[in-house]
C-alpha cells in the first residue's frame, strides 16, 4: 500500500521537504502540503510540477487548532506527518497525531509563544502517550538540532569509547546582499540569538551543569574548513538537551554559531529600541507585538534563495578516548547555497534543515528507524541516516585530528 505523506509548513523549509519527498516518491507516496496560507503551497506544489512532473495536493490548515489538523491527518489518511510549520504549534500537531494514531517528526523543539524559552520538556512528556497510540514522535530532525546530534552518534559508535567534549560549529558565510534579515523566521531566530547562552559541563565534583552566559558573551575564532576564520559565539541550542543524556562520558558540550558584526549591530539597535520585545504594546490605539511587526519588515527569508551566495559549513569538533588513548575529530558538512536554489528553489540555510526533515521521514517510513514513544535523533543507529545525507545532497566530511 502506497504511503500517504502530510507536510505542514509552507516557509523556505517547507519548501524544500516538498522538493525532496517529490523526489522520493517512492517512499513517500501521495504528497500533500499543507499551510495556513494555502497559496504559498500552490505556489510550491507548481514549481515542484514544473520541475519534476510531479504533482503535490494542497490544503489549508490552522495549525494551532487540534481539531482542524485531526480533519486533515483523516483526510490525507496520513501515514506520516512532517511538520515544519512554526515550533509554537508542535504541541497541537503532536497531539493531533495521537489522536489519529500517526508517526509525527519536527526540526526544532516547542517555543512558548509569550516566553523565550525552548527546551523539551512538553515535548518529552508526551512519550508516554505516544508509546500507548503505538507510534513514533522524531524530535529535532532538521540539521542543528538533527544532523548534527546523528554527527555525534556516528562518532560515538565509531570513534570514540568515550567522547569528552563536543563543540557544534555553525558557519553560515553566505550573502544575500540586504543590509539585515534572517535565514529563516525571524522571530525565532532573533529571539534566539538574543537571549542568554548556556553550555552544560561537569563541575569538580563531577556534577553536570548548565552554566549561563550573557548574549554574545563568549566567542572564539574558528577556521572553518574550506571556508577560513570567522567569528563564532557561543548559543544556547537545543541539542544540547538531549545530547547530554545520551552520549557516554561527555564531561562538556558547547554550540557556537557565526555572526558579522552588521547583523551583531542591527540586531543590537533593535533590541535597545523595543523592536525585539514579545509582549504586546499599545499602538495607536492597537495591540502589537513588536518582534511580529519586525518580521512583517524584513525580507521574507523564503525570498532569499534567489540572491544568497556563498556556503554553509555545520558539524561537531569532538574530543575523547579509545582504546585508551586521546582521540580528536570533526564531522563537518559544506552547502551551496547557489547549487541549493538550482536544485530547490531555496537557499542553503532552508536545505539543510529540510533534507535531513526529509531523511529522518524516509527511515521511519522505510522502518528503519522505528519505535514507539517520542525520540531525539542520536538515539537511533547513525549508520543509515549518514548513508542518506551523501545520497540526497549533505555530504559530509571527517578530519581526524
Amino acid at each position: 500500500m502506497s504511503n500517504r505523506t502530510l507536510i505542514i509548513g509552507a516557509g523556505g523549509v517547507g519548501n524544500v521537504v516538498a522538493f525532496k519527498c517529490a523526489m522520493n516518491s517512492e517512499t513517500f507516496g501521495d504528497i500533500t502540503l499543507a499551510s495556513r496560507t494555502v497559496s504559498k503551497c500552490d505556489a510550491i506544489s507548481s514549481n515542484i510540477k514544473e520541475k519534476l512532473g510531479i504533482t503535490l495536493s494542497t490544503a489549508k490548515v490552522d495549525a494551532d487548532s487540534v481539531d482542524e489538523l485531526i480533519a486533515l491527518i483523516k483526510d490525507v489518511d496520513a501515514s506520516i506527518v512532517i511538520n515544519v510549520a512554526l515550533p509554537y504549534q508542535d504541541l497541537t500537531i503532536m497531539d493531533a497525531c495521537v489522536s489519529c494514531g500517526v508517526d509525527y517528526l519536527d526540526t526544532a523543539n516547542y517555543e512558548h509563544p509569550d516566553s523565550a524559552k525552548f527546551e523539551y520538556k512538553e515535548q518529552w512528556e508526551r512519550d508516554e502517550i505516544f508509546a500507548k497510540s503505538n507510534i513514533m514522535g522524531l524530535l529535532g530532525s532538521g540539521f542543528d538540532p538533527g544532523a548534527t546530534n546523528v554527527f555525534c552518534a556516528y562518532a560515538q559508535k565509531h570513534y570514540f569509547d568515550e567522547i569528552h567534549t563536543i563543540d557544534i560549529l555553525d558557519c553560515n558565510d553566505g550573502d544575500h546582499g540586504y543590509p539585515f534579515a534572517t535565514n529563516f523566521n525571524p522571530e525565532i531566530n532573533l529571539r534566539e540569538v538574543s537571549s542568554n547562552g548556556r553550555y552544560w559541563e561537569k563541575n569538580a565534583e563531577g556534577i553536570g551543569e548548565w552554566i549561563e552566559t550573557k548574549p554574545m558573551e563568549i566567542k572564539q575564532v574558528w577556521d572553518y574548513p574550506e571556508i577560513g576564520k570567522r567569528d563564532s559565539y557561543l548559543l544556547y541550542h537545543e541539542e544540547m538537551e538531549s545530547l547530554v543524556k545520551h552520549i557516554k562520558g561527555l564531561k562538556r558540550i558547547r554550540f557556537f554559531m557565526t555572526f558579522g558584526e552588521s547583523y551583531l549591530t542591527h540586531m543590537k539597535c533593535l533590541e535597545n529600541v523595543g523592536m525585539l520585545g514579545i509582549k504586546e504594546v499599545s499602538h495607536k490605539g492597537m495591540k502589537i507585538v513588536p518582534m511580529e511587526f519586525l518580521a512583517t519588515l524584513l525580507p521574507d527569508p523564503a525570498t532569499l534563495g534567489v540572491r544568497t551566495t556563498g556556503r554553509t559549513n555545520i558539524g561537531i569538533f569532538a574530543k575523547g578516548i579509545k582504546d585508551g588513548k586521546e582521540k580528536t575529530i570533526y564531522i563537518y558538512q559544506i552547502t551551496d547555497h547557489e547549487k541549493c536554489y538550482k536544485e530547490v528553489l531555496s537557499q542553503g540555510v532552508s536545505y539543510t534543515t529540510g533534507v535531513p526533515a526529509m531523511i529522518g521521514a524516509k527511515l521511519i517510513l522505510e522502518g528503519k528507524w522505528q519505535g514507539k514513544g517520542v525520540f531525539n535523533m542520536e538515539q537511533f543507529d547513525p549508520d543509515p541516516f549518514m548513508k542518506e545525507m551523501n545520497e540526497q545532497g549533505l555530504p559530509w566530511k571527517i578530519l581526524e585530528m
